[in-house]
């Protein structure tokens, strides 16, 4: 049977002979559904990214693709490219240049993305220059109010501990990274994508799939995001680490 069948079938019923990760899924999925039964209309609707001078293409322009596609599927997920000076051009890691167009208006957004970037050089353009600048930090950490996720991609997750917003929770970013982020407070967790409720961090580089994968199921259910790996021809890798919350 097709993985994709297969969960869908599990998302139902939570039994089968699955995979771990595609048991977690699966679990998961079954879980946000009543979650979403419940608790009425999804918040991840308005997607605020945060781009910087350096950031990392692909940390923005897989999830960004994901949402992209989520949306031609029916979910009302609109994505906004924003800066925290305002509009203006970005430059990116490796030299593509984005025209962002819109203010920095958090309080218009249900979900703040934040990607990464160099960590090794703050001479250069990347997280390193931007946390020791300190306006992304200083930014994030007053948009924080109840109901708004921050969520992050590879060493995006620096930023978000830069601004306080990481200290004694779980969470991950790039292995490489990852005592940076313990030192910022961080509980680092081994996983692909760390769900604390209004914290969402997600792991090195390609991990941003699955963050935005994520995302879209948490949102707008299993089908949805399944359907967009088939366009993307891709498969998430790993289980979802989901922190218990009462």
């Amino acid at each position: 049977m097709e993985r994709r069948t297969l969960l869908r079938s599990a998302a139902v019923a939570t039994t089968g002979a699955l995979l771990p990760e595609d048991a977690a899924i699966a679990r998961a999925s079954a879980e946000d559904a009543a979650v979403t039964r419940a608790s009425g209309p999804s918040s991840l609707r308005r997607v605020h990214m945060v781009l910087f001078d350096g950031v990392e293409e692909l940390d923005f322009a897989a999830p960004l693709e994901v949402l992209d596609i989520a949306s031609k599927f029916g979910a009302p997920i609109e994505t906004t490219l924003v800066t925290c000076d305002g509009p203006r051009t970005v430059v990116a890691g490796c030299g593509t240049r984005i025209e962002v167009r819109a203010p920095w208006e958090p309080a218009g957004a249900d979900v703040i993305i934040v990607p990464g970037g160099d960590v090794r050089d703050h001479t250069r353009p990347g997280v390193a220059m931007e946390i020791r600048r300190g306006v992304i930090p200083a930014a994030l950490r007053a948009t924080r109010r109840p109901r708004l996720v921050m969520a992050s991609v590879c060493t995006g997750a620096l930023l978000l501990g830069a601004a306080g917003l990481v200290r004694g929770r779980p969470c991950t970013t790039h292995r490489m990274s990852r005592d940076r982020l313990a030192e910022q407070g961080g509980r680092i967790i081994d996983a692909r994508v760390v769900d604390d409720d209004d914290l969402v961090t997600s792991a090195g580089v390609t991990s941003g799939l699955e963050l935005a994968l994520w995302l879209v199921q948490r949102g707008h259910g299993m089908d949805i995001s399944l359907d967009v790996e088939r366009v993307l021809e891709y498969e998430r890798r790993g289980a979802v680490y989901r922190a218990a919350h009462r």
